[in-house]
């Protein structure tokens, strides 16, 4: 509203309120033939709007009344909201609900600023912000259950909300519902192991069970990538590590069919102790050796158990 509009309607509420307040009771036509100079519509308009806000009391025989004494009536304070503070275009710019949304994102946005933006446009008497306010109000603690709401529980919130303004809002919560459906739905970007933290890090998560459950040790290989991302794991055996179940040939044999560049080897210790044995790092040493000759790295060996995990990479070059 420019600020000639706003000057104009300001009189014009004036005028009608300083009429009305002049008299104990009145009825519109009453009002209306005092102004002649003013539209019928409008002076029916304030009227409603003051008894729908509890200002006036509607008889039977038609009159209306103040139902409190006139001079407990903030009617300056009354004018200036239904002229200004109901007006979003009188907020300052940087606080408006789309401005901020363009400078700071939509995560910066009050509930109330993105209702706000869906609503549009208010009533006269009703600015969009201070509809979304009511709104956001009423679901504050129950927020999901806006998606539930029909149009005559909204409109009851706030007059603003007519079938544009709940169209709006139900497009907005639907098609928020499918963007987050179609992020669940997308799978995980590839995990990538650049180094012993990674994979100690992955190995806890990945083997958590293996290390507080697991009553046997279990040899286990991560496959890798060219780009160090894991393409799968395979269990390779259960029982003591000796020589004759963790054999290279079966190791590196679902790395060859993985078409693995590298490959991550785990495995547990039961006793819950993760420091590694003079039989593990033998092992480590003889798997590295032979995946030089099939070209195929070993990022590293971590050994998992109750009390943590250990790289045996970062375990060598510590001793």
């Amino acid at each position: 509203m420019s600020q000639h509009r706003s000057t104009d309607r300001y009189t014009r509420l004036e005028l009608v309120l300083s009429v009305l307040l002049a008299h104990e009771k009145f009825t519109l036509a009453q009002l209306k033939a005092t102004l002649p100079q003013e539209k019928p519509a409008f002076i029916t308009q304030v009227v409603r709007q003051l008894e729908r806000e509890g200002h006036l009391r509607a008889g039977e025989d038609g009159t209306f009344a103040l139902a409190v004494a006139a001079s407990d009536f903030a009617a300056r304070a009354w004018l200036e909201g239904k002229v200004h503070s109901s007006q979003l275009p009188q907020t300052p710019k940087a606080d408006r609900p789309r401005e901020r949304l363009l400078a700071h994102g939509a995560a910066a946005l009050r509930t109330a600023e993105l209702l706000a933006i869906l609503i549009r446009s208010g009533r006269r008497e009703e600015s969009a912000l201070q509809a979304g306010e009511k709104i956001a109000a009423r679901y504050a603690d129950q927020l999901d259950r806006l998606a539930e709401a029909g149009r005559g529980d909204l409109k009851a919130v706030t007059p603003a909300i007519a079938d544009t303004a709940y169209c709006q809002i139900m497009a907005g919560i639907e098609l928020g519902r499918r963007v987050a459906q179609a992020q669940d739905n997308r799978p995980p970007p590839p995990l990538r192991l650049l180094g012993s933290a990674d994979a100690l890090q992955f190995c806890r998560e990945r083997f958590a069970r293996l290390a507080s459950d697991g009553a046997q040790e279990e040899f286990h290989v991560v496959c890798l990538d060219t780009k160090n991302q894991v393409l799968g794991s395979h269990r390779i055996s259960v029982g003591i590590l000796d020589r004759s179940l963790v054999h290279p040939r079966e190791v590196f044999r679902p790395a060859i069919r993985d078409a693995a560049k590298a490959v991550l080897l785990v495995h547990n210790h039961p006793s819950g102790d993760p420091t590694p044995s003079d039989d593990d790092l033998a092992l480590t040493s003889r798997l590295e050796e032979a995946g030089k000759t099939l070209g195929i790295g070993v990022l590293d060996h971590i050994v998992v158990a109750r009390n943590g995990a250990t790289s045996i990479q970062e375990h060598r070059a510590a001793s």
